[in-house]
């Protein structure tokens, strides 16, 4: 990234807790990217979560129910493949990420995200408004998630919205409900969504957010199946706490 595109998206991160990299990533590396998410969804080779699993709004019921089996994560991406490693371990997003993060020395976790999200046309869900740190457990909640979209990502086909600047409030745990996302009943988060914002990404845009960013996503209501590589890195002296969720597979470190 030339310098003064670095410190634009640098500044933009700071403010608004997101950025984009436009056309960060090659059409070759996209098509091979989503040739691979295609044959790995259509034989549903596991490890998969599905969207019955969740119950998200707009899931189906049940494993057993019409469209029970339809993939929303393909898990474990970086062991899927080679091509996968070599785009989540990149010189070039590395050192993009490192400066957000405030180190040189960056970490891929293993545990979070580390997956290829797909949302299929007619049975995908919708996610409510949530902080991505609500379920990790680091030393510190500053991590960033890269999200690459490997075809056109916009409000019909159910791309992220964002809440620009959310990563610095201090949410209270009464807005939040049981499962951590945010209470639509209260005016406070009411007026927190109004200044919500759509993020339409093309092929190879990848949109770097931190962990405490408010987002939420729509459902596919295209017939064509939406396909996106998302990781999450950590400096490597911001450790997982031992025992949890976070801690269960090795991080990868970086080398830029």
């Amino acid at each position: 990234m030339a310098q003064a595109a670095f410190a634009l998206a640098s500044r933009a991160f700071e403010r608004d807790g997101f950025t984009v990299l436009r056309g960060h990533s090659g059409a070759d590396t996209c098509a091979r990217l989503r040739d691979l998410a295609t044959v790995h969804h259509a034989g549903s080779i596991a490890p998969i979560e599905y969207e019955a699993d969740l119950q998200y709004p707009g899931a189906p019921s049940s494993l057993v129910d019409k469209g029970g089996l339809t993939p929303r994560r393909l898990l474990q991406a970086y062991a899927r493949d080679r091509i996968v490693r070599e785009w989540a371990t990149d010189v070039s997003l590395g050192r993009s990420i490192a400066p957000l993060l405030g180190s040189a020395d960056v970490a891929l976790s293993q545990c979070h995200h580390n997956c290829i999200m797909t949302k299929s046309p007619g049975f995908s869900s919708a996610t409510r408004w949530h902080q991505d740190n609500r379920y990790w457990s680091f030393d510190r909640p500053n991590l960033v998630t890269a999200w690459l979209a490997l075809g056109d990502e916009d409000k019909k086909n159910g791309c992220l919205r964002v809440i620009p600047g959310s990563h610095t409030e201090s949410i209270e745990r009464g807005r939040l409900d049981a499962e951590l996302f945010l209470r639509t009943d209260q005016r406070e988060n009411k007026s927190l969504v109004a200044n919500a914002r759509t993020v339409n990404l093309a092929a190879g845009d990848v949109l770097l957010f931190h962990s405490r960013l408010f987002h939420a996503a729509g459902r596919n209501l295209t017939d064509t199946t939406k396909y996106s590589v998302v990781f999450t890195y950590h400096a490597n002296d911001n450790r997982p706490i031992a025992g949890t969720r976070s801690a269960a597979f090795p991080s990868i470190p970086l080398m830029l």
